[in-house]
């Protein structure tokens, strides 16, 4: 059974990114949408190799001259991980470390916002908006943002959102700080709805993190998409 060594880690690995990406939304945990295609078309590539190494092996025609080295094995980890135990999206501890990492922004106007409250936003666009918005257009309006809680040692609490350019690997963290309600548990999802509270001065470090004086939090379920794009 040695022989069908190279064909089932193929198949295996193959079988896990499909099960992440084709038949489930897994792979939002990992990467940003538009990649599903190519990690479908991946998985069902190493599915046929690994139908065809067999086959070849079953035939007595295999290329492969013995078993294959043992340490092609460890393959086996994390395609099994993938299909049976998949990590969780990255959460308040890789928030933690990146939530100081953050683009510069220079202040100016912003498109207008919809006229029906509350808005809408995630957490970069509010963020941006009461940094760096010259017209406030922020001020006087009903927000709805939804993150997962992280908090500081002083109790301080925030519903924070990690961000994406490609995929989890270079994810950096938005959050906005909230006030006048009491924190969910770390890591719970919630949907926050509330009005911005200035603080700090226009394009300043001290205007970030923005600040959320909230009139309810909500605890959901965590998205399908837990991250939210560059």
């Amino acid at each position: 059974m040695r022989r069908y060594g190279p064909a089932a880690v193929l198949l295996l690995l193959g079988a896990a990114v499909l099960r992440i990406s084709l038949f489930s939304e897994v792979y939002l945990r990992y990467v940003q949408p538009g990649l599903r295609p190519y990690l479908v078309v991946s998985g069902a590539v190493l599915a046929v190799l690994g139908l065809v190494a067999g086959a070849l092996v079953a035939a007595g025609r295999s290329a492969h001259a013995g078993p294959g080295p043992r340490v092609a094995w460890l393959l086996v980890l994390p395609a099994l991980a993938l299909l049976f135990f998949p990590p969780p999206a990255l959460g308040s501890y890789s928030a933690e470390r990146e939530a100081a990492q953050r683009a510069a922004r220079g202040v100016g106007t912003f498109p207008a916002l919809p006229a029906k409250d509350p808005v809408t936003l995630s957490l970069g666009e509010f963020s941006s908006r009461a940094a760096y918005d010259s017209e406030r257009s922020l001020r006087g309006r009903t927000v709805r943002l939804t993150g997962f809680v992280t908090r500081d040692a002083d109790g301080t609490w925030y519903v924070t959102r990690l961000q994406i350019s490609c995929c989890a690997a270079d994810a950096g963290a938005g959050r906005v700080e909230i006030r006048g309600a009491a924190a969910a548990p770390e890591d719970t999802w919630v949907t926050v709805t509330g009005t911005w509270h200035p603080e700090g001065t226009l394009g300043g470090d001290d205007a970030w993190p923005a600040v959320l004086a909230a009139e309810s939090v909500r605890r959901i379920g965590q998205p399908a998409n837990p991250y939210e794009q560059r």
